[in-house]
């Protein structure tokens, strides 16, 4: 989900009426309705900080919710339903035929008749906080009329659990979509540019450190909460209520839950995992008439089909249907067929579990009430980085991990008639390799492997399946080990001064190598003297980013022309990406790609010798979900890098075909330290700002704090909530800029 599914392109006069036609108006609430969700606002009390950061408190858990998600449709109602149209497979009737196939996707798990029955087996708690969450949402559509939802004008509480845990991209992108549009429809659809290799993927993932009071001056546990993540992909807020919630944190929009965060007694920060928990499996097919089986051991099951209907929009705004026979085994879903085959994906789909899972772990008051809740094993994808007030830190592998035969290897399909691949029981929790309170008195996860998450305390690979991992290590990683092995002084200023840390490791492995191809040159090779300038230049680096540092931006597009190279052979063979340019690309290619580099540096400014800042920009223009730039419009430098070269801080940038400058749209979103005193003490920042709207004074008044590393307090008691209070209100008061 952290990208969008493109929308229909079209010429201006079609764009125009597609857009009239394609937004509504919720419909009025009925005398009764209005009443009781009037009601419910009364008890739900918002303060706007000086950020417009909204702390929202009510009665009760529900009265939170309510308060949470009306706040956040305030600040962005168009990227709450941009991610509920993804979860309930709706894009395309917003987008168009484009979005069939993700929409089709989607449903191949959701099913609105399953969630229905699931809704109504839930526990009541839970709810009765899908009834707040769909009741703000609803009053905030009825209290402002002039918010036109493209698609969703009415929200229902079974919706809340297509959508269950809020990391950046769901087990399901997995499944390729090319793959099931040519199963299901036999087309053959544009391949995603950074899928085919003209764009580098962009990593994914997060950063998560956390550290025991014996390694603090202070004698306190420390978190630091780094997502990197598309820009804007998360609300900041606070929720409390008199039933013991008090969690502050990113929340993703749309779910009413504290996604990575903290409350008083304990921190949560989640960062993508490698572990193997979606597999798939090759059926092999029989026909006889009108019945399809599949071969299992020495019999032969029937392939299960469910009819799947979806709308689209067409280029008129009109809307119309495309139906699907589609097919399961008992392994999961049919998505693609491979060598005669069909492939069948399992992962898992455990949604009042998980939904419960991420919102009790926000009222966890230690590490053992964590682990408790943790014992769903509904966590799929995200690895957990875990401090708490009484000093105890962790951290804790995905819980929802397959007990499977190792002698497979899972990273390809498997022979799915053979009954020795399937899915057994989940491992325990217990079993899993976790790192808790490890002796070194630090934890970490840069979405790499678990064996280097605590340094020498960390859990050992050859004590575990191999399906534990597939990511390997990562520059990231040694960089962290680098600032964290053997350090005892860390206060929340010198943690914040570690997330930004200058270094980018990859570099210290690749440049020398390429000096080294420059100096072996015969002395007449015309590459000495065209190079000179910029090897001289990279030879006396010291391999940390900086605005004005001219070695960071040879550096980076001189990597970067390799790194497209690379492509999707690196991606499908999860090799590291300086890993393959150190070993799989010759010298020659090596000092070819600097000469390119330094070409183009020259053509687009003038010069070769340009500072990083000068290059890498942030800029917020207006509040499409569509990335777009300009350079011509005023932007900001940012010296951080990619996170592909090892900066811990990250930030994800490219060209564009109107641009010469790179612009990030990825990355370091929400940064946060927390201290676990007496009192808990937190620092943060999020990109740009926290309205989605351009004319609130919050849509980009945290941009130079974000590009600086400058995180700013975090407002979490009541008194200091009401020192820097900019408003307060309830929900459906008279509508003001955030």
């Amino acid at each position: 989900m952290d990208t969008p599914a493109p929308a229909l392109r079209k010429c201006a006069a079609a764009l125009l009426l597609i857009t009239l036609l394609s937004t509504a108006t919720a419909p009025a609430l009925a005398g009764t309705e209005r009443s009781r969700l009037t009601a419910a606002a009364a008890r739900v009390t918002i303060t706007r900080d000086t950020w417009g950061i909204a702390h929202v408190s009510g009665n009760t858990d529900a009265d939170a919710v309510f308060g949470a998600i009306y706040a956040q449709a305030e600040d962005d109602f168009a990227r709450i339903e941009a991610n509920y149209l993804t979860a309930l497979g709706r894009t395309a009737e917003a987008e168009g035929q484009t979005a069939l196939w993700a929409d089709l996707r989607q449903r191949l798990y959701v099913d609105p008749l399953d969630l229905q029955a699931r809704f109504a087996e839930s526990p009541a708690y839970l709810q009765a906080l899908m009834r707040a969450w769909a009741d703000g949402l609803n009053y905030y559509l009825a209290t402002h009329p002039r918010t036109h939802p493209r698609v969703l004008t009415h929200f229902e509480p079974w919706m809340a659990l297509s959508f269950t845990e809020g990391s950046i991209g769901g087990d399901i992108e997995r499944i390729s979509l090319t793959d099931l549009a040519a199963f299901y429809g036999g087309e053959r659809i544009a391949v995603a540019a950074e899928e085919s290799g003209p764009v580098p993927r962009e990593p994914r993932g997060s950063n998560g450190i956390a550290i025991a009071p014996r390694n603090t001056v202070n004698g306190h546990a420390l978190l630091l909460i780094n997502p990197h993540t598309s820009f804007y992909f998360r609300s900041e807020l606070q929720m409390t209520s008199r039933q013991g919630l008090n969690a502050y944190g990113a929340s993703t929009w749309g779910q009413f839950f504290i996604y990575q965060g903290f409350n008083e007694k304990t921190g949560w920060m989640h960062t993508s995992s490698g572990v193997d928990n979606v597999d798939s499996f090759a059926e092999t097919i029989t026909r006889s008439g009108g019945t399809i089986t599949y071969r299992y051991g020495t019999g032969q099951r029937p392939i299960t089909t469910r009819p799947i209907t979806l709308s689209y929009r067409k280029a008129d705004g009109s809307l119309a249907t495309r139906s699907f026979t589609t097919y399961a085994s008992h392994h999961g879903p049919i998505v693609a067929s491979q060598g005669g085959k069909w492939i069948a994906e399992a992962m898992m789909w455990k949604p009042v579990p998980a939904l419960e899972q991420s919102w009790l772990r926000t009222k966890t008051q230690d590490l053992a009430s964590y682990m408790q809740i943790a014992e769903r094993k509904a966590n799929s994808s995200n690895d957990t980085l875990f401090a708490d007030a009484s000093g105890e830190i962790a951290y804790l592998h995905p819980q929802f991990v397959p007990i499977r035969n190792d002698a497979f290897d899972y990273t390809k399909p498997v022979d799915g008639a053979d009954p020795a691949t399937d899915w057994k029981d989940l491992h325990s929790v217990a079993s899993l390799p976790n790192a808790i309170n490890p002796g070194v008195g630090w934890a970490r996860n840069t979405n790499d492997w678990p064996w280097s998450a605590a340094g020498s305390d960390s859990p050992k690979a050859k004590d575990y399946p191999r399906y534990m991992d597939q990511f390997g290590e990562n520059p990231r990683g040694v960089h962290a080990d680098l600032l964290l092995t053997g350090r005892h002084d860390f206060t929340p200023e010198r943690l914040i001064a570690a997330a930004y840390d200058s270094y980018l490791p990859a570099f210290a492995r690749l440049i020398p190598p390429l000096v080294k191809a420059y100096d072996a040159l015969p002395d007449k090779d015309p590459r000495r003297a065209r190079l000179a300038g910029p090897i001289g230049v990279l030879k006396a680096w010291d391999y940390r980013w900086g605005a004005d540092s001219v070695a960071t931006s040879l550096g980076v597009l001189w990597g970067g022309k390799m790194w497209r190279e690379a492509g999707t052979f690196v991606q499908a063979e999860q090799i590291n990406v300086p890993d393959y340019i150190a070993t799989r690309i010759s010298d020659v290619r090596k000092l070819d790609a600097l000469g390119e580099a330094a070409d183009q540096l020259t053509r687009d400014f003038g010069t070769w010798q340009v500072g990083w800042g000068q290059i890498n920009r942030f800029q917020r223009l207006d509040d499409s979900i569509q990335p777009h730039f300009d350079d011509s419009l005023p932007s900001i430098p940012v010296p951080f890098t990619s996170a592909q070269w090892g900066s811990l801080a990250s930030f994800g940038a490219r060209p564009y075909s109107n641009t010469r400058k790179l612009y990030g749209s990825s990355g370091n979103s929400f940064v946060a330290v927390v201290e676990f005193g007496p009192k808990v003490r937190a620092w943060a920042v999020t990109a740009g700002g926290e309205s989605g709207d351009p004319a609130s004074p919050h849509f980009r008044d945290q941009a130079d704090r974000y590009a600086g590393g400058k995180l700013r307090p975090v407002w979490f008691y009541p008194a200091d909530i009401s020192a820097h209070a900019s408003r307060r209100y309830r929900p459906g008061a008279t509508n003001k800029k955030h």
